[in-house]
């Protein structure tokens, strides 16, 4: 598809006087990747007669100083568009570095953007992630960065929606698709849970005061610009906080209740503005943008008098512990290919009910900003299900990948991945891109069964029971298969497990070893779980006899309980600062549940563990 020509932006603005745009020190400067775009009273008087403004710099780069309306309505649907958007990637803390404190004494909003490490965003940076493969750009926005809502105006500083306006272009002119959202923003969004109804009726007041604004300042942007209508506040996050001071009243009914009312708000307001807004492409949040809790029944695609223009917004960092902490660095094995496919089959139910999916972030993140080992195969299996689904992905990135100020790539493989998979260089054939799809998804989880689990004694079966500890240090450095669902593959690499098969009643001892990856620091989360304990030994009971760390006994601080969360893994919880209650349902050797606790061993945030050995009678 060819796009819109960019050449004029509606006539008032236009004819308007030239705008200088400022740096982080509130000054124009030729060196910090700022450009002055404006228009001289020739071009404003061009623009207010409907003419294209286009200036030419001397090294070429072209200068949009108006932008034209899309003079025909927009034919597209939202699972075409999906295509055409191919792969995007997020201009991550950047537009969204909070810093509204710092605006209500004074500061000029469009300085922010530096804010949370990253540079200054140039036209260079923006061209250099198209070159890199993506296609579309999304750009996260805390609004009230510019705003006083405290004192109930909802007026966005003209100075940050400029600078918004100037990135929005600079990704236009790179011939990109382009998402702007409202982001985290300080979680204002916790308005909507307050006791207090006021409180409640005037973050809707802001809401919409908010997409007025900046859905009349950009209604005749071409249809490549895409309004996302929230981030993943908008769920259970309802209830923060962060601005009301106190948690939110909502029940979770409520939160869906009051998302999908959000939602649809949204649709409403940005359909009534006219222009290229009565059938531009809006980006439904979905629920915490979370997969399965979107694909709750609770959760409703709102209704649109535009046909065919609605897209879904949700996001994808599962497993948590390989995708967004330095502990599990291991991804690859049967489940793990297993929960990504199954989750992405699970969100096509949109795609199949006619609405574009964008997952709009995803990413395996360390806190060194390195690339964390198997990145490239999650992505890879995660673009090949996008393939298949018609999702359009667009990676969480703060200069991991794509160094921004250097304009260049951090990964061999990575690069060599985004830059196949690119639009330009898939097959216009849709139906083989996903027969293709289709087929590399089945033949990379086939090749995962045969050669992930080789070494481990004890691989994942619904034909025994299995004992082994999962285990988070304080820091969440080290782990090891935490959760209900067995998986001796997700772990730092270098742990050791002892795991044993439960076979009736007797004594048996789990261990795990980090020798080969230094020492754990802290005990974060761990206990001692049976895989299908539940299935085959219910209502069976555990006593913990022996806790050795680095080899000498440790006290325990309670007596530990038998639970099951799935009514499948049968687990004693060693340490669980998130149980606050013991169950009803505990099940204990002498029946009773005094002196019984979630956490039993008291250990240090600093202590050094080499070695955690457990000794336990199961009795089924």
């Amino acid at each position: 598809m060819e796009k819109n020509s960019l050449t004029k932006k509606f006539a008032a603005l236009a004819a308007a006087v030239a705008v200088s745009l400022c740096g982080c020190g509130g000054e124009n400067s030729s060196d910090n990747g700022n450009e002055n775009i404006g228009a001289d009273t020739e071009s404003a008087a061009a623009a207010a007669e409907g003419a294209a403004i286009v200036t030419e710099a001397a090294d070429g780069a072209v200068t949009l100083a108006a932008i034209e309306a899309p003079a025909e309505a927009n034919s597209l649907t939202s699972l075409e568009v999906i295509r055409l958007m191919g792969n995007g990637i997020n201009l991550g803390n950047t537009l969204e570095a909070y810093s509204h404190k710092t605006y209500l004494n004074g500061a000029n909003p469009d300085g922010m953007e530096t804010g949370w490490g990253q540079p200054y965003t140039t036209e260079e940076m923006i061209k250099g992630m198209k070159a890199a493969g993506f296609d579309t750009l999304r750009i996260p926005v805390a609004w009230t960065n510019g705003m006083n809502f405290e004192s109930g105006d909802y007026t966005i500083d003209e100075r940050l929606m400029t600078r918004v306006e100037t990135v929005v272009r600079y990704a236009l002119d790179a011939d990109m698709y382009v998402i702007v959202n409202d982001h985290w923003d300080g979680s204002w969004w916790g308005m909507f849970g307050a006791e207090d109804t006021a409180t409640r009726d005037s973050a809707m007041e802001m809401y919409k005061a908010m997409w007025t604004q900046i859905g009349e300042y950009f209604k005749d942007y071409p249809y490549e610009l895409i309004f996302e209508s929230a981030n993943e506040e908008l769920g259970d996050r309802l209830n923060d906080a962060d601005v009301t001071g106190s948690d939110g009243v909502l029940s979770t009914n409520e939160c869906y209740e009051t998302a999908n009312l959000i939602n649809s708000e949204f649709v409403k307001l940005i359909r009534s503005q006219g222009g290229a807004n009565a059938d531009r492409f809006l980006l439904i949040a979905g629920y915490n943008t979370d997969i399965e809790k979107t694909c709750d029944d609770r959760f409703k695609m709102p209704e649109d008098t535009a046909d065919s223009k609605l897209l879904l917004s949700v996001h994808y960092y599962t497993p948590w512990d390989y995708c967004g902490t330095d502990s599990v660095n291991v991804w690859g094995s049967p489940k793990d290919y297993e929960e990504q496919n199954g989750l992405m089959e699970k969100l096509s139910k949109f795609s199949e009910a006619g609405y574009g999916v964008v997952i709009g972030e995803y990413a395996v993140m360390m806190k060194n900003g390195g690339i964390k080992p198997e990145t490239d195969k999650f992505y890879d299996n995660l673009l090949d299900n996008c393939d298949l689904y018609d999702f359009c992905p667009v990676l969480w990135d703060c200069s991991n990948f794509y160094k921004r100020i250097t304009n260049t790539t951090s990964d061999e493989a990575l690069t060599k991945l985004f830059d196949e998979r690119r639009l330009a260089n898939e097959s216009s054939d849709t139906d083989a891109v996903k027969s293709a799809a289709k087929e590399k998804i089945e033949a990379t989880y086939e090749a995962a069964q045969s050669e992930q689990m080789e070494g481990i004694e004890f691989p994942p079966s619904d034909d025994m029971a299995i004992a082994w500890l999962m285990f988070n240090s304080s820091d969440y450095g080290i782990a090891y298969s935490v959760g209900d669902t067995y998986d001796p593959t997700n772990m730092t690499t270098g742990v050791k497990a002892t795991n044993v098969q439960i076979t009736g009643s007797g004594k048996y001892t789990v261990a795990l070893d980090f020798s080969d990856c230094g020492a754990a620091k802290g005990m974060g989360f761990s206990a001692l779980g049976i895989s299908n304990g539940e299935l085959f030994f219910p209502g069976c009971k555990i006593t913990i006899d022996e806790i050795l760390i680095n080899g000498e006994a440790k006290e325990m601080t309670a007596k530990g309980y038998t639970a099951s969360d799935n009514d499948i893994c049968t687990r004693v919880n060693l340490v669980n600062q998130w149980v606050k209650s013991v169950p009803e349902k505990g099940r204990t050797a002498d029946s009773s549940l005094d002196g019984c606790s979630a956490t039993i061993l008291d250990i240090g945030d600093n202590e050094r563990i080499k070695t955690i050995e457990v000794t336990f009678t199961f009795d089924e």
